[in-house]
């Protein structure tokens, strides 16, 4: 079933209908963009909990990252795939493409509060760090929708490219960018006006995309042309494309390292984040996917989707130290960690 789900829409060439969305295409990382975390471990404490989207389970996995163990599982339905969570932690936010809608679930009580559809396909989503509000991409209508974060409801929408996927939001809250797969391209929206400012030329069918706010600049994980680029923010300018494995999905970086997941080739891509030298390939479970830097900057955390893992990477050994098994085909898109 997994091999079957996976070859679905893989290379973009077609379009899946709706009753088959399970994102496998190409690589549904950021959103999971997969966030940039960099921190020191003097001041900050590590994740104690995980929230993962299975999209062949239909539900969300709750990881106690201490007890190296899931926790609970919540139904959530129609394929889910895109994950963030509210600034306080308090709220997980899912986008289930298959049903067309964004789910609520209370992180204290496990249990899902509140459903609203939301376009024909949301998959990336995430949390503006400041207001709270949410941003979902949505594949079908080549949009991204701001909703309120209680109610749900949509209060603005703009257009973006074609098919975006991962979503990011700047630390300080005033920037939106989108990786628009099918348009080689990021978008870059105001979080004020809610409208497009720019675009920036990317690599071939970019997917996951990352804000890295220590240096300002953004990374796309581009799935056909099996690269990382770097973009500029700030001037809106493409700076370079770094080479990686097949089928880069989602990029962390944690320390002065960039750790991108390549689906196709079971790896995670290890890049200096300074000189951008290639450092390391480190081998992780089949189909790696979402990718986030736990805040204390010791661990970074990868769901491989074939393998049914959540894997635990040492940033200084760079070795694999941990594995825990949760949900059917998990993909946890964005920012999972808590």
């Amino acid at each position: 079933m997994a091999a079957a789900a996976r070859k679905c829409g893989q290379h973009g060439a077609a379009r899946p209908r709706a009753g088959q969305f399970l994102f496998a295409v190409l690589a549904v990382a950021v959103g999971v963009v997969a966030g940039s975390r960099v921190a020191s471990a003097e001041n900050v404490t590590s994740a104690r909990a995980a929230y993962i989207t299975n999209q062949l389970g239909n539900s969300l996995s709750v990881v106690d990252l201490t007890a190296g163990k899931q926790a609970a599982e919540i139904a959530i339905g129609g394929k889910p795939a895109g994950i963030a969570l509210s600034p306080d932690g308090m709220r997980a936010y899912v986008a289930a493409p298959e049903s067309r809608e964004v789910v609520a679930v209370d992180t204290a009580s496990q249990a899902v509060v509140k459903r609203a559809v939301v376009g024909q396909g949301p998959l990336g989503i995430a949390v503006n760090p400041q207001s709270g509000a949410v941003y979902v991409a949505d594949w079908y209508e080549h949009r991204l929708y701001a909703i309120d974060p209680q109610t749900l409801s949509i209060t603005a929408s703009v257009a973006t490219g074609q098919s975006p996927s991962g979503v990011a939001v700047t630390a300080d809250g005033k920037t939106i960018l989108t990786a628009d797969r099918d348009s080689n391209q990021v978008s870059l929206i105001d979080a004020a006006t809610f409208k497009v400012t720019g675009t920036i030329e990317t690599g071939e069918r970019p997917f996951g995309v990352t804000m890295d706010d220590t240096s300002g600049r953004a990374y796309t994980a581009n799935v056909a042309s099996n690269s990382m680029t770097v973009l500029d923010v700030k001037a809106g300018t493409r700076l370079r494309d770094i080479p990686v494995g097949l089928r880069p999905y989602a990029i962390a970086r944690a320390g002065n390292r960039l750790f991108v997941t390549n689906q196709h080739a079971e790896s995670v891509s290890v890049i200096d984040a300074t000189t951008f030298d290639a450092l390391k390939t480190i081998r992780v479970g089949s189909f790696p996917e979402g990718i986030e830097a736990d805040p204390s900057g010791q661990a970074v955390w990868v769901a491989c989707w074939d393998a049914n893992t959540l894997e635990k990477i040492d940033v200084e050994t760079l070795a694999v130290t941990g594995r825990i098994t949760v949900g059917e085909g998990p993909r946890a898109f964005g920012k999972f960690l808590r």
